[in-house]
């Protein structure tokens, strides 16, 4: 919202003077947040009665002094904050760890660049297949809205999860989809059901850092095998299933996080062939799928779905807050689960559920995740040649999905992450250091880069000062 009204023949400022000024104050208010959309310039011209040229020297004159950006055919947004704006940044402690992840980077106070985050800018996300599915779901009856859901979950969602599945080659039918809050909540319930205190579970090295503090509080032992760019390292996962007798195994298949890389068919084999030859059950992380434009193989679909439990969800490909994500497992499993789950937290939201079966079905969802493929190929492309430039190594290079895993090279090779990290979020940066995806949390020499935050040239002279420091 813009509080404007036009003094005409004002000595003291002319009409784009005072256009400037209003919006600048509406930023400074953030009656207009980071990332906002401007009225068009026709538009604003004709609600207060201006020329269109004068408000659009307005905002070319914002824009040339950093307070909006501009894209051909686009419009104006604001541009992120000045550091004269930048909000006061959240309490930090002394390490980095996963608790400040999980807590203080989602508060009220975010940093100014995130190239460590897990998730897409506004931007890229399908605003318009999510305006669309909030008007509809507002003209919903009250009475389909307002009582508790299926313990499994909003039933047509399933039916549209079990079809996409079988495209995967994985055979399910909606029965044997439990719906949750995300797919971090099916981690935590799949837990919960089949893990008790003092248990044994196997965990990929590096691993997906909101693992974890569920496996603490669950009182479960974790233990590391190692993930490189074609798998996990599956003559360490033989050893260790010998040695310590796991009763489940975390694998992120595709697009893993944080290194990008998938897994390959042969791998996948070997790690179902040594499930079955031990004994242990699976969780198959997939929830950045939709991201991935080639066939790579599922553990669920070479399984069946009888060792595999497969989780996936929206947060990639739709939107993170939309926390819906969803469980495959055989159907004694399941039905634990879905026991698990309402004994937590009672039935799931079923207002996002059908807000997220309508964009799917409605939303043209699936122009929207080819485009946003393509978005991020071009994206990876441009930040592998950046951390070319700065002499940084590259575990995968999956020009796919979210995430590039690398770490500084030549002299500065084998220079722990955290202090890094620590100095950046003094300058008002989000970066990921290593160690907090690493289960005993030692200070790794590499960091996760998240392609779609990460072109910024202000996160580049910052890593050439650290250099130069002799930080990075």
């Amino acid at each position: 919202m813009i509080e404007f009204q036009p003094v005409r023949g004002d000595a003291a400022s002319t009409l784009v003077e005072q256009v400037a000024a209003a919006v600048r104050r509406a930023i400074e208010q953030r009656a207009l947040p980071p990332g906002s959309m401007l009225p068009s310039i026709r538009a604003f011209a004709s609600l207060h009665r201006v020329s269109a040229h004068t408000v659009a020297r307005a905002y070319g004159r914002l824009t040339s002094d950093g307070w909006l950006t501009a894209r051909p055919r686009l419009g104006y947004r604001v541009a992120r904050p000045r550091p004269s704006q930048a909000a006061p940044a959240a309490s930090r402690p002394a390490a980095l760890d996963t608790q400040w992840r999980l807590c203080e980077t989602h508060a009220d106070s975010p940093l100014r660049l995130s190239p460590g985050c897990g998730w897409l800018p506004d931007d890229w996300l399908n605003q318009d297949g999510l305006r669309a599915a909030l008007r509809h779901i507002s003209r919903q009856p009250m009475r389909r809205m307002a009582h508790y859901g299926h313990p499994q979950g909003y039933a047509p969602l399933r039916v549209h999860i079990a079809a996409t599945l079988g495209e995967r080659g994985i055979a399910a039918d909606a029965q044997r989809i439990l719906l949750t809050q995300g797919a971090t909540q099916g981690l935590d319930i799949v837990v919960r059901t089949l893990l008790r205190p003092g248990d044994t579970m196997a965990v990929e090295q590096p691993c997906y850092a909101n693992l974890f503090p569920i496996l603490r509080l669950a009182q479960v032992r974790a233990v590391p095998v190692p993930r490189g760019a074609a798998g996990l390292d599956c003559r360490a996962l033989e050893r260790m299933a010998r040695l310590h007798r796991p009763r489940l195994l975390f694998v992120n298949t595709a697009l893993h996080n944080p290194t990008g890389a998938s897994l390959e068919a042969a791998n996948a084999a070997e790690v179902l062939a040594l499930a079955a030859r031990h004994d242990f059950h699976i969780i198959e992380d997939d929830v950045a799928r939709e991201l991935l434009p080639r066939w790579t193989p599922t553990l669920a679909g070479l399984d069946g779905a009888r060792r595999v439990i497969y989780l996936g969800g929206y947060s990639k490909s739709i939107a993170p807050s939309l926390r819906v994500g969803y469980m495959v497992a055989d159907d004694a499993l399941l039905r634990a689960c879905a026991r698990s789950k309402m004994m937590s937290g009672l039935t799931g939201p079923e207002t996002m559920e059908r807000l997220v079966h309508h964009v799917l079905l409605e939303g043209r969802h699936a122009a929207h995740t080819a485009r946003l493929r393509d978005r991020l190929a071009r994206a990876h492309e441009q930040v592998e040649a950046l951390l070319d430039a700065h002499g940084f190594e590259i575990c995968a290079r999956p020009r796919a999905g979210l995430f590039l895993w690398a770490r500084p090279a030549g002299r500065r090779a084998g220079r722990g992450a955290d202090a890094l990290a620590r100095m950046a979020a003094d300058a008002g940066i989000w970066l990921t250091p290593g160690s907090l995806f690493d289960i005993s949390g030692r200070d790794l020499s590499w960091l996760r880069f998240n392609v779609a935050y990460s072109q910024d040239p202000e996160l580049w002279r910052f890593l050439r000062d650290a250099e130069a420091a002799g930080v990075a």
